[in-house]
């Protein structure tokens, strides 16, 4: 045991619950919000602001029917598993030739776990990672064994628990489904909350969101949810990351949290009861309809994607919401005014009033909200 313990401190492999659960996590969004989110960001940008840069097609794979194009957001969004994996690595302390490594079990994690593919990077990823740490310069062909080593055992753990993760994903969104089909008060509170908190998890709602084809009144529960979680923690933790922090997670991701909620789940009691008002409120007042691109409703105010998608609801409905009823409308000011309350003013307000009664009561401290 002892002979144990000197190898892994040799070789920088340390098991606990701030490298895993905090430094790994916080990477992992990073790499996130520089692949996916960005990368949707800017398709979001170059369809609706016409930007023909952003729309032409850059690179093209496979031929006929097969054939697959990507813009370069499209390009961006692709390299989401490659992205989180590496920034795992980076957080692991990984050498270089277990970095490098690291970009194709991203990929395999990502692309076999689905709507679960973030999470399953992140398992598996750590444990390639640490597996080819540990083989890492232990031999003369390190050159050969380094890569073979952290490949195999990152894309077999991949082949085993993606999967899974990916089911438990998609079980989690037919959740979000059959609560569509409670009352709308119910509904817009059930969808809010479990979106919002899909949002935040390592888990990607707008990939849910889009494989459920969430649109309607669902879809603006689900952008509600969204903009709390963002909106809501950009501002409720103003007072530790300022103007960097509010753009970070405010257009973002709240995902950046998510280090901290591991350490002090109570930090996101604030957004979820603002995502629980908010849900209802945009379903039964303001009747708010996300009936652009499903992956919109799953985006929140993330480089504006959910209120783009709702304007483009308004004045060309994807082909999803018109399979769905949906009808092209001349918004009203009452419905920009819904807009506007339901994704900025009541997240900030609210969750800015949660969090002083929170930090009041002792449950949220100071520097519980400070980003890395």
């Amino acid at each position: 045991m002892g002979r144990l313990r000197e190898f892994m401190k040799r070789k920088n492999i340390v098991i606990s619950a701030k490298r895993y659960g905090i430094d790994a996590l916080g990477a992992m969004a990073q790499g996130l919000f520089c692949s996916l989110l960005i990368g949707t960001i800017l398709n979001t940008i170059g369809t609706q602001f016409n930007v023909e840069f952003l729309n032409q097609v850059v690179a093209t794979l496979g031929s006929g029917d097969k054939q697959i194009t990507y813009t370069v957001g499209g390009l961006a969004s692709a390299m989401s598993g490659p992205a989180m994996a590496v920034a795992i690595g980076y957080a692991l302390q990984a050498p270089p030739m277990v970095l490098f490594s690291l970009v194709t079990v991203g990929f395999a994690s990502n692309a076999l776990g689905g709507a679960g593919g973030p999470l399953a990077v992140l398992f598996v990823a750590i444990i390639a990672a640490e597996f080819g740490k540990a083989v890492s310069k232990e031999t003369k062909i390190d050159i050969l064994v380094t890569p073979i080593v952290t490949i195999l055992i990152g894309v077999g753990a991949a082949w085993v628990i993606a999967p899974p993760i990916g089911a438990a994903a998609n079980a989690f969104g037919q959740l979000i489904v059959q609560t569509t089909k409670l009352q709308p008060f119910w509904m817009g509170m059930l969808v809010s909350v479990l979106v919002g908190i899909a949002l935040t998890l390592p888990i990607s709602s707008a990939a849910i969101c889009s494989a459920l084809g969430l649109v309607g009144l669902a879809g603006g529960a689900a952008v509600a949810g969204c903009c709390a979680n963002m909106v809501g923690f950009a501002v409720l933790s103003f007072k530790e990351n300022g103007w960097g922090g509010l753009v970070s997670q405010g257009i973002g991701t709240s995902m950046l949290q998510m280090p901290n909620i591991v350490k002090n789940p109570k930090i996101w009691l604030p957004a979820i009861l603002t995502s629980a008002i908010t849900g209802p409120i945009a379903t039964c007042l303001f009747k708010l309809e996300m009936n652009g691109a499903p992956i919109n409703s799953g985006m929140g105010t993330c480089g504006l994607c959910g209120q783009l998608g709702v304007w483009t609801g308004w004045v060309a409905p994807s082909e999803k919401a018109l399979a769905s009823g949906a009808v092209a409308i001349t918004p009203t000011a009452f419905d920009w005014m819904g807009l506007i309350l339901i994704s900025f003013v009541l997240p900030a307000v609210l969750c800015w009033l949660f969090g002083i009664f929170f930090r009041k009561i002792g449950w949220i401290k100071e520097g519980d909200l400070q980003l890395s």
